[in-house]
This record gives C-alpha cells, sequence and structure tokens, in this order.
C-alpha cells in the first residue's frame, strides 16, 4: 500500500479534478491506505467509488474490485480509464471475455499498468485466476454492494458468501466493503460473513434532503405517468417494473406517445442492453425503461425522476433505485404507484419458496406495506428502517413528501381492530384476509359455508364499512405486527405475541389509520381524474356539469340511462383532455372506438364550441395513443362467447380468475363494444331476478357497485352483480 504521508488533496485534483473530499472520503482513504479494513454504509450519491478508485490508482499493484453486475463494471471500467490517457488503467474481467482478451488483461496486470480490475464473484472461484492473483501485486480488495453478501438483504447472491475464503487464499491484503442501502441486521450480517469485524466502520447518513417521495395509487397509471413526463420534457428520468414483459409493453406505449423511451432488462441481448445503457447517459434518450437489471453503479447525476411502476420487493431495493435520482443535488422526484394486489402477488410468487426464504421476503415485503401505508413522514419512515432517527418538522428535508405537505387525516379504529383479533382467536387462527373480511361484510362463500361461520357472532357485524376498511385494518395490524401471516399455509392469519398482549389488555396504544388511505381500485374509479399533478388544473367543473346534462340528453334520445352513454371518470378526462374530435373522442378513458362513433359525434361539438368560446389552450399532448396489444384477451373472449363457451372454461383457457375476466369483460362493453353472454345468464340466473335487475338499470342514475350492491347485495353476489350489469350495458348501450 502507499504511503500515509501521501497528499491525498492533490491526488485527488490529479485524478479526478475535485478540491475538497465529500464526507467520511478522506478518513475512509487514509485508513484503506494504513492496511486496515474498511466498513463503509453510504447513500447512493454520497462518491463510494471514490473511496476505493482514488486508493487504487495511487498504490503499487491492482486492487481487485469485485462487482455483481456486468453493466456495472463497464460504467466503471470507462469511467476510470476515462481519468488517464491510456485504456489499459482499469480492466474487467468476466464471462464476456474471450480468450485473447483475457490474455491481455494479465498482461496488463504484470506490468503494472492495470490498477483496478473488476471481477464478478463467480469469476474469482475459477482456478486459473486464482493461481494468477496469488503471483502478482493485489493492493486491497473492493467488495462492492456487499448487502449481496445477506440473506437479509434485498439482492442476495449466494456466491457473496465464499468471498472471505478466496480472498484469504489470493493474498494477506485489507478489504474495503461498500454498500448503499443495509439495515443494521444487514450491516452485522455483512460484517461477520466477511470476517471484518475489527474493520472501521464509516456510516454516513441516509438522508437525501433533495428528493421527493410520493406514492399514489395505482390508477390510470399508464395516463398518469405519460402526464407526469410531459410536464418535465427534456428531463432524464428511470421507470422500475417488476416484470420484463411489462417493461417492453411500457417503453413501447411511451415511444408511441412521443416519449424517447427504452427498455432495459436482462432478457435483452448484450449488445442491445449496452446500446441502450450508453444512449441514457450521453442523454440520446430521455427514460430508460428498466427491471432492477439496471442502475447499480450507474454514474448519472442529473437523472430527475425516478418512477416505481411496480412496488420493489424490499425498502432497500426502493431507497437503492430512488437514490439514482438527483445525484448532483438538484431535483430528484421519487414517484411510486401502489397496488395491494401487486403485494399479494409477490406473496404468492414467496410461496413457491423455501421455509427460510419466505419467512426473510414476507417480512421485507410487510416493510414495503407499512411505507406504501403509512401516515407519517414518508422520509422518517425511511430512515428510521435504515436505523436512523429524523425531525419530521424541523429536519433536513422536512415537508419533501406527500404526507408531510397534506397529511391523511387519522381516524381512531382501536375497537374495530380489537373485534377483528377477537375474531381471528376466537375461530381459531384459520382463516385467510378475503375469508375474515366475508365474515365481517356477512357474506356467505365455500369458505363461509364449509365452516359454517355465517353461524358466528362475528358474521356481518362489519356491514357498516367498507371491505376496504377492513383489509386496511388487518393490513395495518400485521405491519405494526399484531397479527402474523402464517409462513406454512399461505395467508392464514396468527396472533402474535404483541396481539396476544392487546387482547391481554396489557398493550393500551390507540390503533390510529388513514381515513384517506381508499386504496381499493373499484372504490377510487370515480376519483380518476382527481389524482392529477398539481400542475396540470384538475378538471373544469364548469364543462363537467354541462357534459353530465348531455349525457342525459343523449341518453333520452338512445333509450337508454345517462351513464350508459359515458361514465363520470369518462366525462372528468373529457374536461381535463377538451376532445374535439371522434379520434381523440376514442382515447378518452373507458370510451373506445364503440362508444366514441355511437355517442361521441354531440359530444364533441359541444367541446369544440365550449373551447373557442372560452379561449382554452388544450393540452394535446394529453391524449394518450395505445400500442396495439397483442397479448389482449379482447378478441378471444368475444370469439369465445360468440360461441357460448362458459365463462369459468374462457378464465381457465386463459389463466385469469373470474375477476381479472370480468374485468376485461367491463373494459370490452365499456368502450362500446357488444357482448352476447345472453346464454350464460339464461342458464345459471333466475328469470325473474335478470328482469328486475334490467328494470332497476334503466330507471337508475348510477352504474356503481356501491348503489347496485345496496339493492341486491342480499340476493346476488358481486360477481353476478357484475355479470348482469356487463349485460345490461352491452345490450342497452352499445
Amino acid at each position: 500500500m502507499k504511503k500515509q504521508n501521501t497528499d491525498l488533496s492533490k491526488e485527488l485534483k490529479k485524478y479526478f479534478g475535485f478540491t475538497t473530499f465529500k464526507g467520511h472520503q478522506k478518513e475512509i482513504i487514509e485508513t484503506l491506505l494504513a492496511g486496515n479494513d474498511v466498513f463503509v454504509l453510504m447513500p447512493t450519491g454520497g462518491g463510494k467509488s471514490l473511496c476505493y478508485q482514488l486508493p487504487a490508482l495511487i498504490s503499487e499493484g491492482t486492487a481487485i474490485v469485485v462487482s455483481p453486475l456486468i453493466a456495472l463494471m463497464k460504467n466503471q471500467v470507462d469511467a476510470v480509464n476515462n481519468l488517464s490517457s491510456g485504456n489499459n488503467v482499469a480492466h474487467v474481467l468476466n464471462s464476456s471475455l474471450n480468450k485473447t482478451q483475457t490474455n491481455q488483461v494479465f498482461t496488463d496486470i504484470r506490468s503494472g499498468k492495470t490498477k483496478l480490475l473488476y471481477v464478478a464473484p463467480e469469476s474469482l472461484i475459477k482456478e486459473e485466476y486464482l493461481e494468477f492473483f496469488k503471483n502478482v501485486k493485489i493492493s486491497f480488495v473492493a467488495i462492492d454492494e456487499a448487502h449481496c453478501i445477506s440473506e437479509w438483504g434485498h439482492d442476495f447472491r449466494p456466491e457473496y458468501r465464499n468471498l472471505k475464503l478466496i480472498i484469504d487464499k489470493i493474498a494477506n491484503v485489507p478489504v474495503i466493503a461498500l454498500t448503499a442501502t443495509a439495515t443494521p441486521k444487514v450491516q452485522d450480517d455483512i460484517q461477520k460473513t466477511l470476517g471484518m469485524n475489527n474493520a472501521e466502520v464509516f456510516k454516513s447518513s441516509f438522508n437525501r434532503p433533495n428528493l421527493f417521495y410520493e406514492v399514489r395509487p395505482k390508477i390510470n397509471i399508464d395516463r398518469e405517468i405519460v402526464r407526469f413526463i410531459n410536464e418535465r420534457k427534456g428531463k432524464s428520468g428511470i421507470i422500475y417494473c417488476l416484470s420484463r414483459r411489462k417493461v417492453e409493453e411500457f417503453s413501447q406505449l411511451l415511444q408511441v406517445n412521443g416519449i424517447d423511451a427504452l427498455p432495459y432488462h436482462a432478457g435483452l441481448d448484450q449488445k442491445t442492453r449496452v446500446a441502450n445503457q450508453d444512449k441514457f447517459l450521453m442523454e440520446e434518450c430521455d427514460i430508460i425503461v428498466a427491471t432492477i437489471a439496471f442502475g447499480m453503479g450507474i454514474d448519472k447525476p442529473d437523472v430527475r425522476f425516478v418512477i416505481h411502476y411496480d412496488f420493489p420487493k424490499s425498502l432497500e431495493s426502493y431507497y437503492q433505485e430512488t437514490g439514482r435520482a438527483g445525484r448532483d443535488g438538484g431535483e430528484g422526484y421519487c414517484l411510486a404507484f401502489y397496488d395491494p394486489r401487486d403485494i399479494e402477488k409477490l406473496e404468492k410468487f414467496l410461496a413457491q419458496k423455501p421455509v427460510s426464504e419466505r419467512e426473510i421476503g414476507l417480512q421485507l415485503l410487510n416493510e414495503v406495506v407499512g411505507y406504501a401505508e403509512t401516515s407519517m413522514s414518508r422520509r422518517q419512515y425511511l430512515l428510521y428502517y435504515f436505523g436512523e432517527s429524523f425531525d419530521p418538522v424541523h429536519g433536513d428535508g422536512a415537508n419533501m413528501d406527500d404526507n408531510a405537505l397534506n397529511p391523511p387525516k387519522l381516524i381512531d379504529a382501536t375497537e374495530d381492530m380489537k373485534m377483528v383479533m377477537n375474531m381471528v382467536k376466537i375461530l381459531g387462527e384459520k382463516f385467510r384476509t378475503k375469508d375474515l373480511i366475508s365474515v365481517l361484510a356477512g357474506k356467505e362463500n365455500s369458505v363461509t359455508k364449509s365452516y359454517k361461520l355465517e353461524t358466528t357472532e362475528f358474521f356481518g357485524t362489519g356491514k357498516g364499512k367498507s371491505d376496504n376498511y377492513w383489509k386496511s385494518i388487518i393490513r395495518q395490524a400485521t405491519v405494526q405486527e399484531f397479527l402474523t401471516k402464517d409462513i406454512e399455509t399461505y395467508g392464514i392469519l396468527k396472533i402474535s405475541e404483541k396481539g396476544h398482549l392487546l387482547l391481554d389488555g396489557i398493550y393500551n396504544e390507540p390503533f390510529l389509520i388513514a381515513e384517506d388511505r381508499e386504496y381499493d381500485l373499484e372504490l377510487m374509479k370515480s376519483l380518476l381524474e382527481k389524482t392529477e399533478t398539481k400542475s396540470s388544473g384538475g378538471m373544469d367543473e364548469t364543462l363537467f356539469k354541462h357534459l353530465k346534462e348531455l349525457t342525459k340528453k343523449v341518453g333520452k334520445k338512445h333509450g337508454v340511462p345517462s351513464f350508459a352513454v359515458f361514465m363520470d371518470p369518462s366525462l372528468e378526462d373529457m374536461t381535463v383532455q377538451y376532445p374535439t374530435t371522434i379520434e381523440e373522442m376514442a382515447k378518452i378513458y373507458g370510451v373506445g372506438e364503440g362508444k366514441a362513433k355511437k355517442f361521441g359525434k354531440e359530444f364533441a361539438e359541444y367541446i369544440a364550441q365550449y373551447v373557442a368560446e372560452n379561449d382554452i389552450q388544450r393540452t394535446r399532448d394529453m391524449v394518450m395513443k395505445q400500442v396495439a396489444n397483442k397479448s389482449s384477451h379482447k378478441v378471444f373472449i368475444i370469439q369465445s362467447t360468440d360461441k357460448k363457451i362458459d365463462l369459468e372454461d374462457i378464465a381457465r383457457a386463459k389463466n385469469l380468475t373470474m375477476t381479472e375476466l370480468l374485468k376485461e369483460m367491463e373494459a370490452i362493453v365499456y368502450q362500446g363494444t357488444k357482448l352476447n353472454i345472453n346464454y350464460y345468464i339464461e342458464e345459471y340466473f333466475d328469470e325473474d331476478i335478470v328482469e328486475e335487475f334490467m328494470e332497476f338499470m334503466n330507471e337508475s342514475d348510477s352504474d356503481s357497485m356501491k348503489v347496485l350492491t345496496s339493492e341486491f347485495g342480499d340476493e346476488l353476489s358481486d360477481e353476478e352483480l357484475r355479470m348482469l350489469r356487463i349485460k345490461f350495458i352491452s345490450d342497452v348501450a352499445n
């Protein structure tokens, strides 16, 4: 290692052009140069890579940098080589190299030209590499993204756990381990696994005061994101999706809407991945739509927003991914879309994993739900998770999240929560959330019937409140560890030790939940366009009233109820976008070509006149274009119902639940396409109830499930009501 009398400030200026170190950088480098092990916990954008790059450049020999991703290595190698005149100061050693390239790397190391060698942990295991490293001068070993070592971390890689044994075989040199995200538990696990219990620990604050955090319900998400990006024209952003398929679909949707976006995921060939990453770094494209394969170590300081299309599997992932915004200290907007059903899908996926992995995964997901549904300052919640306290009133970055700016109203749900806890206990801790909610709502299903739950004291006791209210109570009781989800039998709720203290009267803290956290998508359809960003100006209330009157007039003309012409969310969308042609009308939420042709002309003409009279500047870029969806089930459903195939068989053929099938069918009929399901209705429904339903719908001012449930909830299930509503809209409105 280099002697301690090196003027580090002079070397910093020489290699990086900086005049001062950030945070703990200088002490970290001095500690490493003195031959000591170092553990660095530093948020994204804090300058971790410099902590090993600078000492490597000024030390004798080559530093081995263990890194988990080929894309990350390439980015770092390019950055280091740009600091010097040659292209051999930094090299990569991984599976992407051929024999000739590998030999060149070895030659450059032997000659002393190479100061940093980036390797994947898998490459270190190779016997030929181990033998080579034993016979050359190694200055130190750096382990980047060290959280990969811990099975409690968000990106666990088993091969990382063998690093200590491998390093000991190579040389007796200091080790520096670095990570941007680690809870106290993960920190401890990293140090124990690497045998670094005596390492000097440098921990920077996890607070990024320039980042703004917001969580929105996952409603009309494609339009929301397009609008968000269009309000930030020319700014760089990253959009994270959990699946490769969604990355492909959404990047295409952005492209057809005039947004310069590219996809990035592990399923793309390496050449395409590298090209897309480089275009983003070189500002040849504004947006990268990516899975978590993108971003680790990507040094782009001016990413202005990070959007989570899907919530990630852990808060570490979320923190690290949002940390790629505003690394230059400028604007950084972190927007995440939340739907509890996404979490349920992740839980089902975990159910297939080994028990230990399942247990860890469920705990991490529980923290994600807690963050998404919290009513406290999101910054405070995040920092507390990483073992750091934060003052939400006076702290640096206070008021930089949606909850801090607009605190949700809290209600005391203590008595209702105790009732739920008692129910779980008395019913023997045997049931899942949805079954418990059915009991509270007084709804019979196969589970309530087989266990005779309709005879229990709890059946129907929660009728006065929505299903979503009870879901929220159960979710929050789980997050706050009064209830636990059983690991062996996925989803079954049991009472925790803390929960027993509550039932025994020992724990007496009030149980508060946010009143306005309505995450049930059905309930929120009426609020679709009210969740627009503030700068969009919201809906035009005057025009909305006029259009509402027009639906009545057009409905009378066609002999249908006003809601069968256009639903309220469609009218609200018209007041934001001001469509003045049939083509534009077809792009309005819930309209489609069929309805646009049937009812759209009078609305388009009325809006055109209104726009002219009120001198309104239309935001033309808000008219969303859709990508032709090759995977859509629309054609299959129409053809299958034409052939009079049983709905259960249609759902099974496309691997859909009945709820998912009905959602697809609703989208078809509400956009103006006829769907004949009379054959199914005639076979499974009582003729009198069907007639009564049709008469009610003809006279009703609303087709909402709330109205239908209050009228027919005792006789028909939600599924049956939705089927009859599909029949009515198809028969009468289309």
